[in-house]
Parts: C-alpha cells; sequence; structure tokens
C-alpha cells in the first residue's frame, strides 16, 4: 500500500467525520450544554455508524474495482454526481428557522449510537466521498488490504472527532458555528463540488472507453 493511498484513505474519514452535518451540529449543541465529556461520549457511539458506513462503502468500492473496471468507474460517475448535486445544495441553503438547540440527553454514548446507525444520508456520503478520493488510486485497490482500509478510515475519523471535543466544551464555539452556520456549510458545499469534479475526471474517461 502507498503513501499517496494510505494519506487518502485517512483524509476521507477526516473528512467525513469533520463535514458539519447533523452529528457535527448535535454535538455542539451537547457539550455546549452538559459539557465536553458529554460531547465525547455522544461522539464516541457517534464513532460506531461511522465505522459501520465507511466499512460498508469500502466493500462496496473495493467489490466494484475487483468485478471489474467499467463498474468502478460508474460508480465513480454515480458518486460524483451525487457529490456535485450536494455541493449545489449547500451553495444554495438558506438559513435555517430553527435555532439548532438540543434537548437533554441523559446517556450521550447511546444517543451517539443512535444518531450514527440510523442517518439516512450516511452510507450514500460515504460512498461518494470515499470514491473521490480514491478514484484515482482505484487500481491499487484489492480485498487484502480490505481491514486495513477500514482501520485507516477509522483513524482519520477519530482524529476528526478529537478536534471536535477539543471545541465541544466551549459556548462560544457552538455560538460561532450557529451564526455562521450558512457560510461553513457553503464552503463545505464548494469542497464537495471539487470532490465530484475530481471523482468525474478519473471515470468518466474510463466509462466512455468502455
Amino acid at each position: 500500500m502507498t503513501f499517496s493511498l494510505v494519506f487518502a484513505v485517512l483524509a476521507s474519514g477526516f473528512i467525513y467525520g469533520i463535514t458539519p452535518g447533523p452529528g457535527v451540529l448535535a454535538v455542539l449543541g451537547i457539550g455546549a450544554a452538559r459539557g465536553r465529556k458529554a460531547g465525547a461520549g455522544f461522539l464516541c457511539g457517534h464513532l460506531l455508524g461511522d465505522v459501520l458506513w465507511c466499512g460498508t462503502a469500502l466493500v462496496a468500492i473495493v467489490g466494484a474495482r475487483q468485478v471489474g473496471s467499467l463498474l468502478f468507474d460508474g460508480l465513480g460517475v454515480i458518486s460524483g454526481v451525487y457529490l456535485f448535486w450536494l455541493g449545489l445544495r449547500a451553495l444554495r441553503s438558506r438559513p435555517s428557522a430553527e435555532d439548532g438547540q438540543q434537548g437533554p440527553v441523559r446517556q450521550p454514548f447511546w444517543h451517539g449510537v443512535v444518531f450514527g446507525l440510523t442517518n439516512p444520508k450516511a452510507y450514500p456520503v460515504a460512498v461518494a466521498t470515499f470514491t473521490a478520493l480514491l478514484s484515482s488510486r482505484a487500481e491499487a485497490l484489492t480485498w487484502s488490504m480490505l481491514p486495513l482500509l477500514i482501520v485507516l478510515s477509522f483513524v482519520g475519523g477519530l482524529l476528526a472527532y478529537a478536534i471536535l471535543v477539543a471545541l465541544v466544551g466551549a459556548r462560544q464555539v457552538r455560538t460561532l458555528y450557529v451564526r455562521y452556520e450558512l457560510w461553513i456549510t457553503r464552503a463545505c458545499g464548494l469542497m464537495f463540488i471539487g470532490f465530484a469534479i475530481n471523482a468525474l475526471v478519473h471515470a468518466l474517461p474510463g466509462l466512455l472507453a468502455g
């Protein structure tokens, strides 16, 4: 496994974990209301869901590659289009009427487990993110490296959550996030569009040639 592939998987797990979304806003609210320990408990539970969805996404990606490059390129195009759509939605987002306040959470860990496992967008976002960042290294993907790929994605997500845990204890952080949530979301939209273009650039030539 090359260093560039290791870095790409780590980056995929990190980006998947730290990209603003319902989970990030939830942990900021829990941390502001109950402190850093409760926020860390929520993220530890949420991480179980991340491992499941990222692992499932990696199985699909490696499987598509092993079945044939045409199938992987097709997955890359679908992922690129999906990420581009998510990016456009983020760029066109409007201020929410909700203030994002979280109610009291008595068991942050189990709340995080349920939150992470029941997110309907977790799997497609994981597939799209990993495919976009791994598309240029598709020829290196094999079943034998799948366990290591899952571990690396876990480490990347863990690094992202370590940063969030360091931030959630401060009310000022959540206040700033809520105040600039729209612009943060739009910046992530631009990032998703960049990933989409990368995925399409690597997938379309092979798909058209096939």
